[in-house]
């Protein structure tokens, strides 16, 4: 694959988590009396500058995993050992790991096999699945084709990875969702129409299998024409993976370049490193990680680590 759209996609989803880190958990209403402009230090989780959270870490350890193909079980323990070793992460310290993503990662030190290791009830839809899948749709999209998401194959194979912290439907829909409009951009399709053709093309697969059907009308919302009409009041930046997935989608509809979409994204509060993560992975693909701000790029933490495994990636699929 293409080394710029790797180094599109993973730069443009760490620098969004570096942006939000620092402001992790501040309301809407605090950062709209102090609003994020560029790249901060310490704050929330007091860390320096160029920081990158979870998201990032277990983005890599993806990456990583898939330069050498799908390997389910590899890829677990990449994360069991970012876990306890603070492997591929920013200062070698875990500093932020979601309540699912714990639990699924405890039941695989203890034997579970790694496709039933995630979480099946109702609240295990928080978004740490989503936050760390896109390495996936560039795998998807160079081992299958680019029509992958027209492809079920494809479908099971995102699920999968999901489910390894993260199994309930709605939690594999959105990852399912993602992964088609990240495919739009990958192809050099980038209009609204495009990014609406991707959310349809998913939301078409799901409307055909009676298991995930009953779930569809929870992501009505999932519209980027309809999100775009919405004042940013109606957005929700929370921890709620399909609210995740509408800020991102919002601010990909209501910005013109990175840096606008990445300010809206952190901006919104909450789970900022999150909403960062997910709109930036997806705001890279659409205009390049040339046009990520100098001074956000070059304050990345451990920048040429990251490039390398873009490199070994790009070189492997």
């Amino acid at each position: 694959m293409d080394l710029k759209i790797v180094k599109n996609a993973v730069l443009g989803l760490v620098v969004g988590d570096i942006l939000g880190v620092p402001v992790e958990f501040m309301s809407r209403e605090e950062l709209a009396e102090d609003p994020v402009t560029g790249i901060r230090e310490y704050g929330t989780h007091s860390q320096p500058a160029g920081t990158w959270s979870d998201d990032s870490s277990m983005a890599l350890c993806l990456l990583k995993s898939l330069s050498k193909g799908l390997d389910y079980q590899d890829i677990m323990s990449r994360f069991l050992r970012w876990a306890e070793e603070g492997y591929m992460t920013a200062h070698n310290e875990v500093f932020d790991m979601g309540f699912a993503t714990r639990e699924a990662l405890v039941r695989f030190s203890e034997g579970t096999p790694p496709l039933k290791c995630g979480g099946t009830g109702t609240y295990d839809n928080g978004n740490g699945s989503l936050m760390r899948i896109l390495p996936l749709a560039l795998w998807l999209h160079d081992h299958i084709n680019e029509k992958f998401p027209h492809n079920s194959s494809s479908y099971q194979i995102i699920h999968n990875v999901s489910a390894l912290t993260h199994a309930h439907p709605i939690s594999l829909i959105s990852c399912g969702i993602y992964c088609s409009v990240a495919n739009e951009l990958i192809c050099g399709r980038t209009s609204l129409k495009d990014i609406q053709n991707g959310i349809t093309t998913a939301k078409d697969f799901y409307q055909s299998l009676p298991e995930f059907s009953r779930y569809l009308p929870k992501f009505e919302r999932v519209d980027v024409y309809l999100l775009q009409s919405l004042p940013k009041e109606d957005i929700s930046s929370g921890g709620f993976v399909i609210h995740t997935l509408e800020a991102a989608l919002w601010c990909l509809s209501h910005s013109s370049d990175y840096r606008s979409c990445l300010l809206e994204a952190v901006n919104l509060g909450e789970d900022t490193d999150t909403t960062g993560a997910v709109a930036g992975g997806l705001a890279g693909l659409k205009y390049g990680w040339q046009e990520i701000p100098e001074e956000w790029l070059s304050s990345t933490a451990k920048l040429d680590d990251i490039l390398e495994l873009c490199r070994i990636f790009s070189a492997s699929v």
